[in-house]
């Protein structure tokens, strides 16, 4: 029985209001536009509206598992409306979880049905690459490449630095993971800059990042190594195989990072994979670090996270990875690389930042945070003073 008076009578006891309605009309259309880009047909996802029609061809070679929208918002003006939801889509092979893309959507009502007009990344979102054309694929053994205005030729390039990453950091890492990795190759430092959602600026003397999320409980998520071309393009062949393995290693490690990591333990951990088997001495892989040592400007403290913002100061930068990369070194050295691997779990593993080094440094390796700081200060005096 309906009890809720007039306003109740006008808009149904047991349904929804017109509001309800459009927003699963909305869903419809997002649907129908989601089956269209699996399918690959061009034309129904035309017919969903106008925006980035070319969507279909420009993803046309990217074997997708999945793709779905699923709406969050939606706000109605009369006959249009803008909507905020979230694009979920998979990679058949290499995503065990979804890419997940907070989108900004304008939509307008024609006669029954709801047409997108406008498909944007939400405020703050990176684009996807297949926003920046159309999208070239190279598989390798254990990569797959997307690349947008680069030749086949040097994607393939790409795919055989990566397929010598992944078993070097099985090796290093072990294999709990995927052992395999998905590398975007965007056509310049913009649109690096685009797929990250920040300002290129940022990024300029960067040669790669990966994205992910940290503390995913257990379960692998959707990584993607993404390349600045220019900066990359500009290291030797030697250069290039540690950045991608480098990499590839926080690929690898993602699952057993959390918040409670600091960066010099992720950063120098994944450097420390990069630069394994190489024969490079402390020297010639930490030159800033081996600078200010001989300058008698040894680091009182191993280095903060703020260390390795992207600020312009690229020598503070440098220096902070040498430091992180020599910590695990030294950890390797003293106390053998199966307990350097215990060590980075046992900090991943703890609720929160606050003791995690402390209490990993006890459990793991028997010492105390002033004395492996002390430790390492002597480490880098004997290896490059």
């Amino acid at each position: 029985m309906c009890l809720s008076g007039l306003l109740a009578g006008l808009v149904g006891c047991g349904g929804g209001t017109a509001q309800d309605t459009a927003r699963a009309d909305v869903q419809r259309t997002l649907d129908r536009r989601a089956h269209a880009v699996l399918a690959g047909d061009a034309a129904a996802y035309r017919d969903t509206g106008s925006a980035q029609a070319a969507v279909p061809a420009d993803l046309a070679d990217v074997p997708l598992a999945s793709w779905t929208y699923r709406l969050t918002r939606l706000d109605r003006s009369g006959g249009r409306a803008t909507a905020d939801a979230d694009l979920d889509y998979r990679i058949s092979g290499y995503d065990s979880a979804p890419v997940v893309s907070s989108r900004t959507l304008k939509l307008e009502l024609r006669g029954a049905h709801w047409y997108v007009t406008s498909d944007r990344p939400a405020p703050k979102a990176g684009q996807q690459l297949w926003e920046q054309g159309r999208v070239v694929v190279e598989r390798g053994a254990h990569s797959l490449v997307l690349g947008v205005g680069r030749p086949r030729s040097a994607l393939r390039q790409y795919a055989d630095l990566a397929d010598k990453a992944v078993p070097a950091v099985q090796d290093a890492w072990g294999s709990g993971w995927a052992r395999r990795v998905v590398v975007l190759v965007p056509k310049s430092l913009d649109g690096m800059g685009g797929l990250l959602g920040a300002p290129a600026a940022g990024y300029r003397g960067i040669a790669a990042v990966t994205t992910g999320e940290a503390g995913s409980g257990g379960r692998t998520p959707a990584d993607r190594i993404i390349v600045n071309p220019d900066a990359y393009g500009a290291l030797g062949s030697f250069g290039k195989q540690v950045v991608l393995t480098h990499e590839t290693t926080h690929v690898a490690t993602r699952s057993a990072t959390s918040q409670a990591t600091p960066l010099w333990l992720s950063e120098g951990y994944a450097d420390w994979a990069g630069y394994r088997g190489t024969g490079r001495s402390a020297v010639q892989a930490a030159p800033e670090l081996e600078r200010a040592v001989r300058l008698g400007r040894l680091p009182a403290a191993l280095p903060a996270d703020a260390d390795f913002g992207f600020s312009g100061d690229a020598g503070r930068l440098a220096q902070a990875y040498e430091g992180g990369w020599l910590a695990c070194r030294m950890i390797a050295d003293r106390w053998g690389e199966a307990k350097l691997n215990a060590f980075y779990r046992a900090v991943g593993k703890h609720k929160e930042r606050a003791g995690a080094v402390a209490k990993a440094l006890q459990s793991v390796l028997g010492t105390t945070e002033e004395k492996f700081t002390a430790d390492w200060r002597d480490y880098l005096r004997a290896q490059l003073g």
